[in-house]
């Protein structure tokens, strides 16, 4: 005699994609969906500066919709020029960015929610799995959203969609496997598999762009050397880098772009390397006679007082670099405003500013600059005095700054000896 079999049991028992568990794995395909096209656009607008130009690039939650970035002072630009926007820097140019690898993660999420949504039976083991899928992407995202907030002081809107898709496909993992968990069910002996095909979206894409990436032109970093480096007039401060291996920076105080540089340099391994020597050179039309307008006005009078401070330079320029805004548009008013500004944060420097002998120090500096007939441009670095190609300032810095300290056949570790 055959027993009867409810068969609404045994569905529950192995759980169903009907109901709650079905709009969860939707949901959870949804929100993986989304993280891949944030992703996408991401990885897009990295892969773009890899022609060492400058590009606009999307900042908008909804990707292409919004107006884009070309003056880089969106969020999104601060984050993708930030030494945390790749991995492996100095091993390839401009790294892998990190958002290559979240895009093979969330195609992996992507699949596996539809593949479940569209089966008629799903057990706890695949559910469960889910779970633990989707804690990567959202490990990753708690980590970066730290970073940004508390060593970029910004947040990537682009990366903010990266950062709700995470938390979605988690809570709607969650909420698939509540859906499943009423009948006994079974753990999925699927798991190795699935981690394979995982393991197999994220490396595949990661080769692909290993291989199609261009090669670096080595003949860059072997042109352009300072005909003068010497520093007749002591322009050049000297409280930076703590290596032995010569180099000299070019900054405005001012200058955005100057910030993320010495931010870039300061978080790469590689800077430790360099007996680091700066060089003011303010595009601001009162000190400089080679701008007609100022590209930041007022750093005329922050480079007085970082020149002032002498020892203690290094304390104005990274305040100055922490109060750009703020400067700038003192500036724009006038250089008594930013004289103001910088009298209140520090009192010891009202003797020295705008008096004629740091005002002629400063012109010194930027006749060294003449001198050397350098660009109307800032950053720019020289390695034992071979000159960092401008465009690699930035994305390309830590693998440029590599091939330039290993030198001629030098080891890193031979310099240091």
């Amino acid at each position: 005699m055959v027993p009867d079999v409810n068969p609404q049991a045994f569905v529950q028992e192995k759980g169903s994609p009907d109901g709650a568990p079905r709009a969860a794995l939707v949901a959870f395909a949804l929100f993986a969906l989304l993280g891949v096209v944030f992703s996408a656009v991401s990885t897009y607008d990295f892969v773009a500066h890899l022609d060492r130009q400058v590009h606009a690039i999307t900042c908008s939650i909804v990707p292409g919709m919004g107006p884009r970035d070309a003056a880089g002072t969106s969020g999104c630009h601060a984050v993708l020029m930030s030494p945390y926007s790749s991995v492996f820097r100095s091993l390839t140019w401009g790294g892998i960015p990190i958002a290559l690898p979240a895009l093979g993660v969330f195609a992996f999420l992507f699949f596996r929610g539809l593949d479940l949504s569209l089966r008629r039976g799903i057990d706890r083991g695949e559910t469960g799995f889910l779970i633990v899928a989707a804690l990567l992407p959202v490990a990753t995202s708690a980590i970066y959203f730290w970073i940004s907030k508390v060593e970029l002081g910004t947040v990537c809107t682009i990366c903010a969609g990266i950062y709700g898709a995470s938390l979605g496909v988690l809570v709607a993992a969650i909420w698939a496997h509540i859906g499943v968990a009423r009948g006994a069910g079974t753990i999925s002996g699927q798991w190795p598999l699935y981690f394979l095909e995982g393991c197999a979206l994220v490396l595949v894409p990661v080769m692909l762009y290993m291989v199609q990436k261009p090669p670096y032109p080595d003949a860059l970093t072997h042109k352009n050397e300072l005909r003068h480096p010497e520093d007749r007039y002591g322009v050049m401060l000297k409280n930076k880098g703590t290596g032995s291996v010569p180099a000299i920076e070019v900054l405005d105080p001012l200058c955005p772009a100057c910030k993320a540089f010495s931010q870039r340099l300061a978080a790469s391994d590689l800077g430790r390397d360099l007996a680091l020597q700066t060089v003011l050179f303010p595009l601001d039309k009162d000190c400089n006679w080679m701008v007609n307008e100022s590209l930041h006005p007022g750093s005329c009078a922050v480079s007085e007082a970082v020149l002032c401070a002498g020892e203690k330079s290094s304390i104005v320029l990274e305040w100055a670099f922490a109060h750009q805004p703020e400067l700038l548009a003192a500036g724009a008013r006038g250089q008594d405003q930013v004289y103001a500004l910088l009298k209140q944060e520090f009192p010891a420097l009202g003797t020295c500013l705008g008096l004629p002998l740091v005002r002629t120090r400063l012109n010194r500096s930027l006749r060294w600059v003449v001198s050397n007939s350098l660009p109307v441009l800032t950053p720019q670095l020289f390695v034992r005095n071979r000159k960092i190609p401008d465009e690699d300032t930035d994305l390309g810095l830590d693998f440029v700054l590599a091939r330039t300290l290993e030198g001629d056949g030098s080891t890193r570790e031979e310099v240091r000896r």
